[in-house]
């Protein structure tokens, strides 16, 4: 006892000699302790009967002293500052927060190459839907409004029989008019609507009277169309009837009428009997009649091509026509142009000829009655395939065979898939491949350039980084997709809900439409045009004929183009992650929906008809 007593006097001297601060830290010293004695008799007594909570003390009893004392473990007498504490627990909560987004931000910086591929499945991460998904901004799309049916000029005043160029906007009287022309339009159905379009607007820089166009037949198409198969001709005729004056058959008049058919196919035979002309050309090695003419006293045998015109340049001037043209049918009085695919510019002629070209383009030329019924009930059918009201997205693939051959692009697939399209393309076209050994630094290079056809697989990723989600209704219109469902499984798998228009109309409803391909060309036109978002894959008319009728519909719909170039590059870089990936799609095609753009020299006015057949509001 005298021991203890003589320890605590020397304790309290000591303490009294001593600064503030020993006293703390021996008073601290003393609670440690205590607190360490306590909790080392708790800790016997209560091993025994609960472990769990023992050894959760002794986790909480090992964390650091600051820790501790935010917690209560420690006696806030011998903590440190108040501010101190709240430092260390905004540091502890940054710690926590860090812990929690470690898993994401590992995942981010290890992503996979774009997408996960399992066999022909591709696997990409969902993306957050954007405001915009569905329709472009409407404060970008308010400022221009369609006004191709205006002339700056009036239709008032006198007509002059030398034409010149700033009174093209009259319609001459009937008995002055300076000859007929007589076109074939080529191609598939939208390069055929092209051509229409020019032919109206060189009759009308020329002053002559339009014989209603022939949709010429080839072997590729296949097939026997006629312009009334497939267009409204009342309407078309009485809807420029102000403009330029259309007659539907050649004048009973003109008695060389087959010299105006020897243009049509390199493979021409005509036969004459009791009067009977028969004009024939050949459709998949088979003779087929195009034309009959009755009454008619002609030498078969002397047909030859004195009045077709065949030196007009590509994208001739307005001038060309009337210094080169226009004579030539003042003479002869009728006179067939060909060939006529891209022959009148497009900045060369005056404001008021490309106005004219867009009020044929989008208000005289309209299909068949039958053929818009259908097209609005495929329509109508793509916005409830969810039993409610769904936007869907038209999507125009070309991955046909013949697109890849012609494309000579090097695109993903086995040795022997290689060979068979070298053999192909061989067969095609023999000049360009020519030995072979130049295709493949070709095929670089127009991938590089951003010319090669976008595969469905690539499709699929575009769309999933631009946020469209499975659910997405998409109507295609494709031929024959090259490598079949292997090649479609990527896009298929990504998004399901893939149809066409085979699978959205019955058999019966179908089978009306195949006596003409163009009638199921002009179906998914129509379907196309209607949709909520149209995506392009590949150039061609069928694509800018969509974009420019949506522009000038007021550009509200969206109409994407995806940027090739960029996407290849993104493609064939393998160190490029998804979030990388998807900044770039969704910052680069931002300006690639169909939004107003100004014109520039040489513009294609099918895609964009801003300038001379939009007016600002």
């Amino acid at each position: 006892m005298a021991e203890l007593r003589h320890s605590a006097s020397m304790s309290s001297r000591a303490s009294a000699g001593a600064s503030p601060a020993k006293v703390e830290e021996a008073s601290h010293s003393f609670v440690s302790a205590a607190a360490t004695d306590l909790s080392g008799r708790d800790q016997d007594r209560d091993h025994d009967k609960d472990p769990h909570r023992h050894f959760f003390a002794s986790a909480l009893l090992n964390l650091p002293a600051p820790i501790r004392s935010l917690f209560a473990l420690e006696d806030p007498r011998v903590s440190t500052s108040y501010s101190y504490r709240i430092l260390v627990g905004f540091l502890a909560f940054l710690v926590l927060v860090g812990l929690l987004s470690l898993p994401s931000f590992w995942s981010r910086l290890n992503a996979p190459y774009l997408c996960h591929k399992e066999g022909i499945t591709l696997h990409c991460p969902r993306v957050k839907e954007p405001p915009s998904l569905w329709e472009n901004p409407y404060s970008s799309t308010t400022s221009w409004k369609p006004c191709a049916e205006r002339w700056d000029n009036g239709i008032t005043g006198k007509y002059s029989p030398s034409f010149p160029i700033n009174e093209i906007c009259f319609l001459p009287p009937e008995n002055e008019t300076n000859g007929y022309i007589f076109i074939h339009a080529e191609g598939g159905l939208n390069q055929q609507r092209i051509a229409i379009c020019n032919a109206v607007a060189v009759a009308k820089i020329m002053g002559a009277t339009l014989i209603l166009p022939v949709l010429k037949q080839d072997q590729i198409w296949k097939d026997q169309t006629k312009f009334e198969d497939i267009f409204d001709v009342d309407h078309f005729i009485e809807y420029l009837k102000e403009d330029v004056r259309i007659i539907r058959d050649i004048p009973e008049w003109f008695t060389d009428k087959a010299e105006l058919f020897t243009s049509i196919s390199f493979h021409f035979y005509a036969s004459c009997e009791s009067g009977l002309i028969v004009i024939l050309y050949v459709v998949s090695e088979h003779w087929v009649e195009l034309y009959k003419f009755n009454n008619v006293a002609l030498t078969v045998c002397g047909i030859h091509d004195r009045r077709t015109v065949k030196n007009i340049p590509k994208y001739a001037s307005a001038d060309f026509y009337i210094d080169n043209v226009l004579p030539r049918i003042k003479e002869k009085k009728i006179m067939a142009l060909k060939p006529f695919v891209d022959r009148l510019g497009y900045d060369n002629v005056p404001p008021e000829i490309n106005r004219l070209r867009c009020k044929v383009n989008y208000h005289a030329l309209k299909f068949l009655p039958e053929i818009e019924e259908m097209a609005d009930k495929l329509a109508e059918r793509m916005r409830n395939r969810t039993g409610s009201v769904n936007p869907y997205m038209a999507l125009h693939l070309r991955f046909e065979k013949g697109m890849v051959g012609l494309s000579f692009c090097d695109f993903v697939g086995t040795r022997e898939e290689k060979a068979m399209m070298a053999a192909y393309r061989q067969k095609e076209w023999p000049r360009r491949y020519k030995n072979g050994s130049h295709l493949w630094q070709l095929a670089l290079q127009k991938r590089k350039e951003g010319r090669c056809p976008l595969e469905p697989g690539e499709v699929a990723v575009i769309l999933r980084a631009m946020g469209y989600p499975k659910e997405t209704q998409i109507y295609v219109a494709s031929g024959q997709v090259y490598g079949g469902k292997n090649r479609m499984a990527p896009l298929r798998n990504m998004f399901p809900n893939l149809v066409t228009k085979e699978e959205l109309a019955s058999i019966e409803e179908i089978d009306h439409f195949r006596k003409h391909v163009t009638s199921l060309a002009a179906l998914d036109f129509l379907v196309c045009l209607k949709s909520d978002v149209f995506v392009m894959t590949h150039g061609g008319n069928f694509a800018k004929l969509i974009i420019g009728a949506r522009r000038y519909m007021g550009h509200r719909l969206k109409s994407i183009k995806p940027d090739k170039g960029l996407m290849s590059k993104s493609f064939g870089d393998p160190y490029m992650g998804w979030a990388t990936f998807l900044e770039d799609v969704v910052i680069t095609h931002q300006t690639r929906t169909g939004l107003p753009e100004e014109t520039f020299p040489n513009y294609d006015i099918w895609e964009n008809p801003l300038t001379p057949c939009m007016c600002r509001t």
